[in-house]
């Protein structure tokens, strides 16, 4: 992997551990400790040295991934990325340790709530949106060279206590480009639904990439509605397609969250919503850049709500 020296990080190297110590924190990975499974891991709870943590167990074919996921989390540092405590190369067995992020996925919250879990009200959606933004904002605006996530959606967004906001799933990550480039050129690999359109059908990677990610992310947290989805009649459902159409025609009101019950400012609303309409613009240079989408959410959030909006487009 290229050399890499991202500013404001922090020299600390993660802990390495064996395949032995992390089986013991987890007795030997038994199913009552998994918090949950994907098709290429799964990740199980465990207690070290008084510490909760949170182990992911890494496919074997998954190893280049998983390094990168080391190197990058190993030099990236900010209260908006989570925490790698360490890892486990020991034989043919990959595992990462994260700090534990005791309120799940974002994902959970919209999508998968469990019976009697809280729904998410106004201010924290917006509280989650604007802290998402400043670790994008740390990827892209302060890490030298910048960093592309290329997989932000719901589930990589993690809640720590009080709803802090963490990205998380760094294995597709890639240094972006350097100078007056404007892109890199990398094979597609990503999530359906989120992943922008140049990048899906030229293989183009860059910063306004993952602002589109986001975007569909900000569509999510303001509709409810999931990135993709199979209507009853069998058909293909696409949340930006639908949501371009109802922010053209101004119907805002029809997009909310209609578990929000109504508790939220209009005006508000609009505003989110045309900044998140933005972000997924076809084309990349017609999006915002993140500071200025962390600007407007921020005078959303704390109710001062500009006549007109005006980001910087680049």
């Amino acid at each position: 992997m290229e050399s890499v020296d991202i500013a404001g990080s922090s020299n600390i190297v993660a802990k390495t551990f064996t395949f032995e110590e992390l089986a013991n924190v987890t007795r030997n990975f038994r199913d009552d400790c998994l918090l949950g499974e994907g098709s290429s891991r799964r990740v199980y709870k465990g207690h070290l040295d008084e510490q909760v943590v949170a182990i992911k167990q890494v496919d074997q074919n998954g190893s280049r991934k998983f390094l990168v996921e080391v190197l990058m989390l190993n030099l990236l540092h900010h209260p908006n990325i989570v925490n790698l405590i360490g890892y486990c190369a020991d034989g043919d067995h990959r595992l990462l340790v994260y700090n534990y992020m005791p309120l799940g996925s974002l994902k959970d919250y919209l999508h998968d709530p469990s019976p009697g879990k809280k729904q998410l009200d106004w201010d924290t959606r917006m509280k989650i949106a604007i802290e998402v933004a400043k670790g994008l904002e740390f990827l892209h605006d302060i890490a030298q060279p910048p960093v592309i996530h290329r997989n932000i959606n719901c589930s990589n967004i993690l809640l720590d206590e009080g709803y802090q906001a963490k990205l998380s799933g760094f294995s597709l990550a890639k240094l972006g480009p350097m100078g007056s480039k404007r892109h890199v050129h990398v094979k597609f690999e990503g999530t359906i639904g989120y992943s922008a359109p140049e990048y899906v059908m030229t293989s183009e990677l860059s910063v306004k990439s993952d602002i589109y990610s986001f975007g569909v992310v900000l569509l999510e947290i303001l509709t409810g509605r999931k990135a993709i989805e199979n209507s009853t009649d069998g058909e293909e459902y696409n949340l930006v397609e639908w949501a371009r159409h109802l922010i053209k025609d101004q119907k805002f009101s029809e997009m909310a969250d209609p578990t929000l019950q109504g508790n939220y400012p209009a005006k508000g609303l609009q505003q989110a919503l045309t900044v998140a309409g933005m972000c997924v613009q076809e084309q990349p240079t017609k999006r915002p850049a993140i500071a200025d989408v962390i600007t407007f959410f921020t005078h959303i959030a704390s109710g001062k709500y500009g006549s007109k909006l005006n980001l910087n487009i680049s």
